[in-house]
């Protein structure tokens, strides 16, 4: 935003600053126009796949990124969708993320079944419209495999934004990754594993 000078920001709004300076020719400090950040609180939707695929290794990736995201996320609002054929809401859009619960239920989530990857991206959007933000979107945790429902590139691009975070310790569908996130305007960065998840949260909370 353009605010008058107060010694903070030495961002100077030029187009502003002639306006001020083309009416006041003997300027004093606060007659400069700077730029200041403004922090816009985010909302991030993040989907788990807890398919039969997303064991083990997996299952640490998951509570990684669970983790990363609690100190990335504090001052924001985070929902959690878990998935597999089916998908549960472990945490609503609004309710404080207390991230030992939200592992705790995303742990007692079995590992089971297909992987349906749209029916939380359907999800995903109504919790989004519930608390507009400037700043929305989706995170896709998952291995892509996608073998039940209907294709979920149709439910990605109405999304906000769309960043695929791809598991690739097994099994993967590298070329649906793609497209979801072309799709959703995100990115897809992949992981290897629960090392590999703060880099690529960084990445693309940088972008």
């Amino acid at each position: 935003r353009s605010v008058r000078y107060r010694g903070g920001s030495d961002d100077i709004d030029l187009d502003r600053t002639i306006e001020v300076l083309a009416e006041k020719p003997f300027p004093e400090d606060e007659d400069i126009i700077v730029r200041e950040r403004v922090r816009t609180r985010r909302s991030v939707v993040l989907a788990v796949d807890v398919s039969g695929s997303s064991k083990g290794e997996r299952a640490q990736t998951a509570a990684a990124t669970v983790g990363a995201l609690a100190g990335e996320l504090r001052d924001d609002d985070l929902a959690v969708i878990a998935f597999w054929s089916d998908a549960a809401v472990l945490l609503p859009l609004g309710v404080r993320f207390q991230p030992q619960g939200v592992l705790d239920a995303l742990m007692r989530v079995p590992a089971r079944g297909l992987t349906n990857v749209g029916f939380p991206l359907q999800l995903a959007a109504i919790e989004l419209a519930k608390r507009p933000s400037l700043d929305a979107r989706v995170l896709l945790l998952s291995d892509c495999v996608h073998n039940a429902g209907p294709d979920p590139r149709g439910p990605a691009a109405r999304l906000p934004r769309l960043d695929v975070l791809l598991d690739v310790s097994g099994e993967k569908d590298l070329e649906l990754g793609h497209e979801l996130a072309k799709a959703g305007r995100g990115r897809l960065l992949a992981v290897n594993g629960y090392r590999d998840v703060a880099p690529a949260l960084s990445r693309i909370f940088t972008s």
